[in-house]
């Protein structure tokens, strides 16, 4: 990113903001977002490339855009998938106009991902292609620019069905850039900056800076890199000078110190910035910013040691769709799961199964979540017909490397992640393409280690891929960390995945069932049914971590729902080539903790009792069980505290202690005996029903330190709208998420609600997308309508770039109408 002095250009049919300063008659033009005005056509289009093509009737939009998540959901789309239309040809054109004083100039395009197979024409010219959609790439298309003159780019899509397991979009749903450069310049990704040496009193930060000279002769480039922190205060300049031929680039390091530097660590994000100044004959050329972060990482048996203090990771694995908006990347969208994320008491990301947006990083960094940068799915060994297996002879060191020069500026980023479950376990000789992968990560990034996910035990041990990697990653294992440690002593190892317990929010059966239910698609919410038999109950890891603590922690499956990959739901059918249709309409996962669009389920609350240590507790079920009075509920409630006692209608139901008074979970776990599992992370009651309240009360050291009350709603009289911001910027991206709650007249909320409730929303805004978490529902994320969830349901605003206000409106049959006002500034 180029920070300069923002200055509005007019160009014929866009508008474009371009970053100038101007010293000594040199204009130094920074990075153009390249998002707005494409036009779209989801069509085999013979030659879309073509300059005379009328694209007059194309549809006109922004960019990050993903086509799928517009629907319609459909049998016939892979349920794997989603369900989602995310295979078939489409193409995305641009008109732009360059000033004629830019001639001189390099111009370059930059995506940070398109989903997939695109390929990239500017005014009818082939430029380049790219298969894999989840890597950024930049192009030179200077030889192909008419300036003064209207030019086209175009981007041809291919993306196929069952290219992953998961949802993976499609579209150019990343942000896109137009670059002009003077031909002296850093090149893309060309800064790389470490910490080697790093105390509380002073830092060695180090700058290895690319300088690229594209003329015809050779260049004598000054640099100066001043490094500033957060409050704009230099801490430190460095200048030096090199000589780099005629049309090459090369590298020159500065080492710089910082006196008393402010540690980024987890939940204390200190950043601080390098400003790099390119100068030929005292005179600006090029400015390029990079944010970054002083600490360090090492990994030892014992643990992973973050600034010298060790941290156990308590991580969520997640992938990169955003629920209702889809694969197109919204940084605030990202920012608010990471948000939820800490909340429950996570501390690491693993970016499973593919490289993240740069958008999640930069939120990682900003919020001190430490991550795990994953690769990828799939080596030359295929798990799905179209997956990255078609593409890893010619592409994978480019991508591998892609990623890495891309990524490793992030603070957050501590290891680099080579593959997930890869197929080459079972084989002799997969080994070897491990050892290339961990080599290719070591030559261009020595400061950080390589891990991967591995599933199959013994075998990837036994196969020797774990022995040419630096920390070894389990997946599903528990069951054999004390035996991986005593028989690789020296072996550093976390759980890479663990748990895949299933649920859904607010559905609860009684008499509990542990096994999937069918007439519904739904899993119960005690999360005591496991659904796949490779899953179990989050008890048991947490039980597996205690015992072992050489493991260095986990990260579940999943921290978010995600679209695609419905378990437990989702049968093998042999007409899709053995993949999941027959228990339509479920399109979306069940793993995790939260729903799909964001709301917590009562599993979010065991984590954080484990993973917090503010005083919490937490209840459940629901108090609504109509026609059940008298009969046995199961209550549980989960806590950081040493005890609980439960009130029903205001009298003790008696006191249990954590860790003492154990509560059953059943187990299909492969690693244990099939059957009842003793947790001492719960604390559970059997209940008489009656309605009325249900009420919690925590103590520490015989102190009350927290409490938490469930009331019996009544009928459903109204809607209530709670956003998480009431404010938001009027830059056009910017979103409000707002909780839309079925509530009784006393304001408690109806937890058996299915209202339909519609939107409307009038001024500086719009609907991006409605939602519920329901897995099993087909409803649209597309209209202004959608049905409650249990009693929520969840509405999107985007402002626009006009500051003003923006009004929601939300109705309901037999319910009071509700109205929410937010500001856009």
């Amino acid at each position: 990113m180029k920070a300069l002095k923002l200055t509005p250009l007019i160009f014929l049919f866009i508008s474009i903001f371009i970053s100038s300063c101007q010293e000594n008659g040199v204009e130094v033009i920074a990075d153009q977002e390249f998002n707005k005005d494409w036009l779209f056509l989801k069509d085999t289009v013979p030659n879309g490339e073509a300059i005379n093509l009328d694209d007059s009737t194309w549809r006109k939009l922004d960019v990050p855009h993903d086509w799928a998540i517009e629907g319609p959901f459909n049998n016939k789309n892979n349920a794997r998938n989603g369900g989602l239309p995310i295979d078939g040809i489409a193409w995305y054109r641009k008109h732009f106009t360059l000033e004629a004083k830019n001639k001189n100039k390099q111009v370059a395009i930059e995506f940070d991902g398109v989903m997939d197979n695109s390929k990239i024409y500017v005014n009818g010219n082939f430029v380049g292609e790219r298969h894999y959609g989840y890597s950024g790439f930049e192009f030179d298309i200077t030889p192909y620019i008419k300036f003064g003159e209207d030019n086209i780019i175009a981007v041809k899509l291919a993306p196929e069905v069952l290219s992953e397991r998961w949802y993976p979009g499609a579209g150019i749903y990343r942000n896109v850039r137009l670059k002009l450069n003077e031909k002296v310049h850093i090149p893309q990704w060309g800064t790389f900056i470490s910490t080697p040496e790093v105390t509380s009193e002073k830092a060695t930060v180090t700058i290895k800076t690319t300088l690229k000279n594209a003329t015809d002769k050779p260049q004598e480039i000054f640099l100066e890199t001043t490094i500033i922190d957060a409050s704009n205060k230099t801490m430190g300049i460095s200048t030096e000078t090199i000589e780099v031929a005629n049309d090459s680039e090369k590298q020159l390091t500065q080492h710089m110190t910082v006196v008393n530097p402010s540690l980024w660590d987890i939940g204390k994000p200190n950043l601080y910035k390098a400003i790099s100044r390119v100068k030929i004959k005292d005179q600006i050329v090029d400015e390029f910013e990079t944010e970054f972060g002083i600490r360090t990482i090492e990994f030892k048996k014992e643990g992973f040691f973050l600034n010298g203090k060790a941290v156990e990771f308590n991580g969520v694995c997640m992938h990169h769709d955003l629920g209702p908006l889809g694969a197109a990347v919204n940084y605030r969208a990202t920012e608010r799961q990471m948000q939820i994320m800490q909340e429950m008491g996570a501390n690491a990301l693993r970016t499973s199964h593919n490289p993240p947006s740069p958008e999640m990083l930069q939120v990682c960094d900003r919020l001190g979540i430490v991550v795990i940068d994953e690769a990828f799915d799939e080596w030359k060994e295929p798990k799905v017909p179209n997956g990255y297996s078609k593409y890893f002879d010619q592409w994978a060191e480019k991508d591998l490397r892609d990623m890495i020069k891309r990524d490793r500026n992030h603070p957050s980023v501590i290891m680099w992640s080579i593959g997930n479950e890869i197929l080459e376990q079972g084989k002799k000789d997969g080994w070897k393409i491990a050892k290339m992968l961990n080599d290719i990560c070591h030559d261009e990034d020595d400061s950080r280690p390589t891990t991967a996910g591995f599933n199959y035990y013994p075998a990837s041990f036994v196969n020797q891929l774990a022995a040419q990697i630096d920390v070894v990653g389990v997946n599903y294992k528990p069951a054999y960390y004390g035996e991986i440690r005593e028989q690789n002593p020296d072996m550093i190892f976390y759980g890479s995945e663990t748990s895949s317990q299933t649920s859904t929010r607010g559905f609860y059966e009684v008499p509990q069932d542990f096994h999937v239910n069918k007439e519904t698609n739904q899993v119960s919410s005690y999360d005591v049914t496991v659904g796949p038999p490779w899953a179990y109950a989050p008890d048991i890891e947490f039980d597996a971590q205690e015992k072992n603590p050489h493991s260095l922690g986990e990260f579940i499956w999943t921290g978010f729902d995600y679209l695609g990959e419905p378990t437990p739901y989702g049968g093998r059918d042999n007409s899709t080539n053995g993949y999941w249709n027959d228990d339509w309409p479920s399109h979306a996962s069940y793993f995790a903790p939260v729903d799909l669009v964001g709301f917590p389920k009562d599993r979010f609350y065991l984590y954080q009792s484990q993973w917090t240590s503010t005083p919490m507790v937490h209840v459940l079920p629901h108090w609504n069980w109509e026609g059940k009075e008298g009969q046995t509920i199961p209550v549980y409630a989960y806590t950081n505290a040493d005890e609980v006692e439960l009130f029903v209608n205001g009298i003790s139901f008696g006191k249990k202690v954590k860790g003492k008074d154990l509560t059953d979970v059943f187990t299909e776990y492969n690693g244990f005996k099939k059957g009842i599992y003793k947790s001492k992370y719960r604390l559970s009651w059997q209940v008489p029903y009656q309605p009325g309240s249900l009420k919690v009360v925590a103590y520490t050291n015989g102190k009350q330190v927290a409490s938490k009350e469930l009331k019996t709603a009544g009928k459903p009289t109204k809607i209530s709208l709670v956003a998480d911001r009431n404010t938001i910027k009027a830059d056009g991206k910017d979103l409000s998420f707002i909780t839309v709650r079925v509530e009784d007249e006393e304001g408690n909320l109806c937890p058996k609600s299915d209202n339909l409730i519609k939107f409307k929303v009038e001024g500086s805004g719009n609907l991006a997308a409605v939602g519920n978490g329901n897995s099993a529902s087909l409803e649209s994320f597309q209209e202004n309508y959608i049905k409650s969830f249990f009693g929520k349901s969840l509405a999107i605003i985007k402002g626009t770039e006009n500051k003003g206000e923006i009004t929601i409106t939300a109705t309901g049959e037999n319910l009071a109408t509700a109205t929410l006002t937010i500001k856009t500034e």
